[in-house]
């Protein structure tokens, strides 16, 4: 899993994800959110335009960086999600929490 990083504007950060977000790449994604939010950066947008596929794992390392962010008096939020993801989070009916947005920047102003 490849996971870029790019501040946007006001103190928000999107973590663009390529790959699987599957058990081998949920540690990653959760460093990585932490290290945003330790950043004090606790405005979180996980762009999910290049995941293939999400599995649980990588459903909790989405509800553990939403905790951490909140924690912090932030927020995460996912943008751009695949056929995949939408179905999972549909099955789970996590996308009542982790709302999709349809791109990035909707996700930041709807702050």
């Amino acid at each position: 899993m490849l996971i870029e990083s790019h501040e946007l504007a006001g103190d928000a950060v999107a973590l663009r994800l390529d790959g699987r977000l599957n058990m081998v790449a949920a540690p990653q994604l959760k460093a990585a959110i932490d290290e945003t939010v330790d950043a004090g950066r606790a405005r979180v947008v996980v762009d999910l335009t290049l995941v293939t596929f999400m599995d649980s794992s990588g459903l909790g390392a989405l509800i553990g960086g939403l905790k951490r962010a909140r924690q912090a008096s932030g927020d995460l939020r996912i943008a751009r999600v695949s056929d995949q993801v939408s179905t999972v989070l549909k099955l789970t009916n996590l996308d009542r929490v982790l709302r999709p947005y349809d791109s990035v920047e909707a996700a930041v102003d709807a702050w």
